[in-house]
């Protein structure tokens, strides 16, 4: 089992199936937002639209919050970029298998082309530069990272030849209450919506018992507040697809199977979150048919992992 990213780049990743393959194991690709329900639920619930209409042809998916908690995260050298590659492969897997026609592989559609940018917005301002060196030791006059991300990804059906698109957003400099997931669909006379934000529970804390609040993130990952009108997920886990990746996989290993989203599908993933750093540096689209633009990314490292966010991001 791996959580995401299966490597920092793609020759790491490569390196990781080769192994695995070597020593004969079966393999699970830990992805928890594809086996979220509320993506799950929507599926099913939209399946005579699809059958009837056609596939989603336009998905927009974000994963957004103030930052990670660990110091090495915030390492472009050590995690292998900034929020792209911690976040952004997230929201383009689940871009990308929501758009997938009913009944077919995660991979079926085909990447045809990337257009990517990274940003550093407010961790790269003195003021919020130095509250990360004071409390984690990482240093972003010397070696930054992206802390937000956007790009559109286009696919192609290889048996209709339809083209579809999945837009994706993260961010580590969101100031709403905690973690928001966020992705909708488009498709032919139909839509879906999934915002983890909008919660059933919601509590207000007023000022005088705030004090008393002893740790908001046992009401929301990545809680911002502590008082106020506040969204509380009961079950976060469950929500956000935990809970059915680990089955999914015990199930699979039982039966002497790879679980549904197996190593050489992360291999996928992080080619194309490489491929955004690679349109982000280059400032263009990246044509993913290609077969020169394939070659380059087996041994593509981008310069924010390298160490020189500083050629490519903006500090003041």
């Amino acid at each position: 089992i791996c959580e995401k990213p299966l490597g920092r780049n793609l020759a790491e990743a490569r390196r990781m199936v080769d192994l695995v393959k070597g020593a004969g194991l079966k393999t699970a690709y830990f992805e928890n937002q594809i086996f979220m329900k509320p993506i799950k639920v929507q599926l099913a619930q939209l399946a005579p639209q699809q059958l009837s209409m056609g596939p989603l042809v336009l998905t927009r998916s974000a994963e957004e919050h103030g930052g990670p908690h660990e110091g090495w995260f915030w390492d472009p050298t050590r995690q292998g970029g900034g929020v792209l590659s911690d976040m952004g492969c997230h929201s383009i897997a689940v871009g990308w298998y929501v758009l997938t026609p009913l009944g077919k592989s995660p991979t079926f559609l085909q990447p045809v082309s990337i257009n990517a940018e990274c940003a550093l917005l407010k961790w790269g301002l003195p003021r919020w530069r130095k509250a990360l060196l004071d409390k984690y030791g990482v240093d972003y006059s010397k070696t930054p990272a992206e802390d937000f991300t956007t790009g559109m990804i286009t696919f192609r059906n290889p048996e209709s030849g339809q083209i579809v698109k999945a837009q994706f957003t993260d961010s580590w400099m969101f100031e709403k209450q905690g973690l928001r997931l966020f992705m909708d669909g488009m498709g032919p006379g139909y839509a879906f919506e999934v915002n983890t934000l909008s919660s059933s529970l919601q509590v207000f804390i007023g000022d005088a018992a705030a004090e008393a609040v002893a740790d908001a993130e046992q009401a929301l990952e990545k809680s911002t507040a502590t008082r106020g009108l506040l969204a509380v997920q009961h079950n976060e886990p469950d929500l956000y697809g935990y809970t059915d990746e680990i089955e999914d996989a015990r199930k699979a290993f039982l039966a002497g199977k790879d679980a549904f989203l197996s190593w050489d599908y992360g291999l996928e993933i992080t080619k194309l979150v490489m491929a955004g750093y690679l349109s982000s540096e280059e400032r263009r689209s990246i044509d993913l048919t290609d077969p020169a633009v394939q070659k380059k990314l087996e041994t593509y490292i981008p310069l924010i992992q390298q160490g020189k966010g500083k050629e490519v991001l903006h500090l003041l």
